[in-house]
């Protein structure tokens, strides 16, 4: 069915590829089984897996983008990789403006496996503790309140939020804690007016990175201090 130049053979947890890396072959499962995972914070989700027959990798091969997820073998497990040369022939017979469709159908399909996958980590316990917050982005310095944080991100009460897609760092001292977590931040949604006492003006935030002794303390803190499942 598929125009396979090779096939590799892989033992039980090994990785195929992994999530951020470069490469954009497409492959299809020969026999066994195939593990597809998204990794935030530390933390891994299973978006799907996959058997005889399924292929992967036609994402980032159609959006020319970095692997948007890691690939690793269940048991003894043997894939074929689809003929490149042979799909870009057949990519490049259709028009122009259906690869345009096709590669713009990738990068939304990208996106929403982001998302899906960001929403299933905020189901991590969360604490909503009212602390002030100051940092600056560019030349402007912002001041706001911190709640509602988790593993995952956290939610800033200010009157001046950013846009969404804003990438900053954020120090952030806790009560009790002696050391200083550094934090680097992108903004994931924005409220400009508050609905109702319980949903302030303000920006919810996801963390981009953070270390693995910070991300340790955090989750200590939040454990210690008790969840909180409200929204804001």
């Amino acid at each position: 069915m598929y125009h396979i130049a090779s096939e590799e053979t892989y033992h039980h947890g090994e990785i195929i590829f992994k999530e951020g890396s470069s490469g954009d072959w497409i492959y299809v499962v020969q026999s066994g089984s195939v593990e597809i995972s998204k990794t935030i914070q530390g933390h891994k989700y299973v978006i799907e897996v996959l058997e005889t027959g399924d292929i992967f990798g036609e994402i980032d091969f159609l959006g020319g983008t970095e692997r948007i997820a890691t690939a690793r073998v269940i048991g003894e497990t043997t894939v074929g990789i689809i003929d490149r040369e042979f799909l870009d022939q057949e990519f490049n017979k259709i028009s122009e403006d259906f690869r345009l469709i096709l590669v713009a159908a990738a990068h939304r399909i990208k996106k929403m496996t982001d998302r899906a996958t960001e929403f299933t980590a905020r189901k991590e316990p969360r604490v909503s503790k009212v602390l002030p917050v100051m940092f600056k982005f560019g030349d402007t310095l912002i001041k706001g309140y911190l709640g509602n944080m988790s593993t995952w991100g956290l939610f800033i009460q200010t009157d001046n939020p950013l846009k969404p897609g804003h990438k900053f760092s954020l120090k952030l001292n806790l009560p009790g804690i002696k050391e200083t977590l550094t934090l680097k931040c992108e903004v994931v949604w924005t409220r400009i007016r508050p609905e109702g006492p319980q949903r302030p003006n303000g920006m919810g935030i996801k963390f981009r990175d953070i270390d693995m002794k910070d991300y340790r303390i955090l989750k200590q803190y939040i454990k210690e201090q008790g969840t909180d499942e409200k929204e804001q």
